[in-house]
């Protein structure tokens, strides 16, 4: 098993098209774990390996892989860039001990490299940027090094200084040892030289910096530095390591990934600064039972525990549970799930690369590996040994922001919604519910582009295709005032008739559903026969009156009435009490509701007014503000209708760093115009 010391990992984060995957190949093939330098555009990466992944050229998954250099046992977490995957995200922070931020030096800082830049800071995880596609048009390094420091939430220091941009990116200067590079050849090849004299001023005046940052992360080396004015390649080399493993200092490298420029002085980094999981902080579990917390060593020599991180379902080996190992060294073929309380048995274990699983015999601290065909266990569980239980916290999933009414495209409704049920395993992300007044199933997500990729995945995986439609509205409808009126049926038509007689008092109930009262006195309608009224009137609610939404929020009395000793039935009475609530309804005045939600929008302090307004525009009311991590939080109540589509128009509002949660919240009338225009259609479509 590797020595813990020599492990690495880390998950590749940053906004879209910045480069991130094409990184990851890169690393790869400069450390020889593959021959071939894959790319996104063509399809060849090993890491975008999925159907959807390569048509849209975007990351879907979080992928997986390994290589080893200078002896370092390296796993990496390609984690995708678009916000309709940003759980993939948070789940990789979580289980991993570092983070290689890319941001691309054309696009710089965008919405969404403020939200991975805000969820990397709340794990503290240790950070290196790397600023990618140095080769390209308009890259600009101090200017993305600019927007970096202003806008994100680290104490950043250049330590890799680039040698020409665009066409002319050909080397860097490594300001920790003072040493120029220039890149030879395409394996990721270099050659030192002196540093350009043009360069030399800058270089002196950023290594200056650089030795400041790092000397205030310790007592010593700023006591040497205030006296001396300088610190040894050595000292700076420690301070890094130490002042990266606190999270304390985020240095800044180049590269170009599609052109491997770059990429094994930042190999080298990992290796040198980046902390091993020893490196790290024990970490706190619960003991089983809930009795305390436990101080989670991270060394093969402790009990062996792991946190699931991730589940996905494999064509050939079946469904794949991942995982994280944080403590002793997995071996033989059973574990203990301490969230399930139970044992689980596997075959074989494995460390994935790509779309491939290579088997492995052991596991160690720091190691991301998968077993396949579990029966109990999910994403969020602890697996320990059953001698020494513990539980670790699991992130919480994001919750889905917009929902659809899905249906089967040929009819086939019970395999789809079977297929929708097995990704829930998948995708912690995903909602299915049904709809009791619009009699909808419904399918929510985190977007559109999220449900649509489901339902690809459904398709390849299933053989069936399902259809998304805009969800209908719930509407109820209720009554302003009271109402006394009879509901009578009689027919008689040869033999036996019908006769059933009631008079009913109904009034409104704010809040309190339905109630039915027996204020019959004496037997002017038999006992028997009195539940019945009450049936006919429950079912006339659901159907509804004004335009075919359930009514809510009545009392109705029965008061009055009367009988035929052989043309009374049961049936009769039911139809004179559905008969009578109609009629009440209609003389005590219908008014349709409609559903509001609360709203919670986090948003940057530039785009509050916008949103603010927005919301007025939808009829919301905004119900208070705060302030948390550098966002604004909006507290608003908006009618349901109104937000169809507002995870699109909130990225749009906000260049993509806005998010939003929503809740039930209560019904209020409709307002009459546009009241009118629900009915007819509702009417319509009858």
């Amino acid at each position: 098993m590797q020595d813990t010391n020599m492990v690495r990992n880390l998950a590749i984060i940053g906004h879209g098209n910045c480069g991130k995957t094409s990184l990851a190949e890169a690393m790869l093939f400069t450390s020889g774990k593959i021959n071939r330098l894959g790319k996104v555009d063509d399809g060849s990466s090993m890491m975008d390996y999925e159907d959807e992944e390569i048509n849209r050229k975007i990351s879907i998954n979080s992928s997986f892989h390994n290589y080893s250099w200078k002896k370092h046992l390296v796993f990496l977490i390609d984690t995708p860039g678009d916000d309709n995957f940003l759980n993939e995200t948070v789940f990789a922070s979580h289980v991993c001990d570092n983070a290689l931020f890319v941001i691309g030096a054309v696009l710089g800082v965008k919405g969404q490299t403020i939200k991975f830049s805000n969820i990397i800071k709340q794990k503290n995880l240790p950070t290196v940027i790397a600023i990618n596609k140095m080769d390209r048009e308009r890259a600009d390094f101090l200017n993305t090094v600019d927007q970096i420091k202003e806008s994100l939430p680290f104490n950043t220091v250049i330590l890799h200084l680039p040698i020409g941009a665009e066409e002319n990116f050909k080397g860097y200067v490594d300001l920790a040892s003072g040493k120029a590079f220039l890149f030879d050849g395409d394996k990721g090849g270099l050659k030192q030289i002196d540093v350009p004299a043009d360069m030399e001023d800058e270089v002196a005046s950023l290594r200056e910096s650089l030795m400041e940052t790092v000397a205030e992360t310790d007592d010593d080396l700023i006591e040497k530095f205030l006296e001396e004015g300088e610190l040894t390649p050595d000292e700076i080399q420690t301070g890094l390591k130490n002042g990266l493993a606190k999270a304390a200092i985020t240095p800044i490298c180049v590269c170009s990934a599609t052109q491997n420029k770059g990429v094994a002085p930042i190999l080298d980094v990992i290796n040198m600064y980046m902390p091993s999981p020893s490196d790290r902080p024990a970490i706190q579990a619960m003991k089983m039972g809930g009795e305390g917390t436990v101080e989670v060593q991270p060394k093969a020599d402790q009990p062996f525990s792991a946190l699931v991180f991730k589940t996905m379902a494999d064509p050939y080996t079946g469904r794949l549970t991942i995982f994280r190992v944080y403590s002793g060294d997995l071996q033989g073929d059973s574990f203990y799930n301490s969230t399930k309380k139970t044992s689980e048995r596997f075959g074989q274990l494995y460390v994935l690369e790509g779309k491939e699983q290579k088997p492995v015999e052991s596991a160690g601290p720091g190691m991301i590996v998968a077993v396949a065909k579990l029966k109990e266990t999910v994403t969020g569980d602890t697996l320990c040994d059953a001698a020494n239980p513990v539980v670790f916290a699991a992130p919480e999933p994001l919750k889905p922001v917009i929902s659809f009414a899905v249906s089967a495209k040929k009819g086939d409704e019970e395999k789809v919604f079977s297929s929708i049920t097995k990704m829930l395993d998948e995708d912690l992300t995903l909602r299915i519910t049904r709809q009791q007044q619009t009699k909808q199933v419904l399918l929510s997500g985190v977007g559109r582009v999220h449900l649509d990729v489901v339902g690809s995945r459904i398709k390849k995986k299933f053989g069936v295709e399902m259809e998304l439609s805009t969800p209908k509205i719930p509407y109820m409808e209720t009554i302003r005032s009271s109402a006394r009126v009879q509901g009578k049926h009689k027919k008689q038509s040869g033999g036996r008739g019908q006769y059933g007689d009631c008079w009913i008092e109904m009034s409104p109930l704010p809040g309190g559903g339905y109630e039915f009262v027996d204020q019959i006195v004496g037997g002017v309608i038999p006992q028997t026969y009195r539940p019945a009224v009450d049936k006919g009137i429950q079912e006339a609610m659901e159907k509804g009156v004004l335009a075919g939404y359930p009514l809510i929020d009545i009392k109705v009395a029965l008061v009055d009435g009367s009988y035929h000793n052989v043309d009374s039935s049961e049936m009769a009475f039911k139809i004179a009490g559905s008969l009578a609530f109609k009629k009440a309804a209609q003389e005590a005045g219908l008014v349709l509701l409609e559903p509001y939600v609360n709203m919670e929008i986090r948003v940057g302090k530039d785009h509050v007014g916008d949103v603010m307004g927005d919301l007025n525009s939808r009829r919301g009311k905004v119900m208070g503000m705060d302030s948390s991590d550098g966002m604004e939080i909006i507290n608003a109540q908006v009618p349901q209708a109104e937000i169809q589509s507002y995870a699109t128009d909130l990225t749009s509002m906000t260049g993509g760093l806005g998010s939003f949660s929503v809740s039930f919240s209560h019904y209020e009338e409709v307002p009459a115009q546009i009241a009118e225009k629900v009915i007819a259609e509702a009417n319509a479509g009858e």
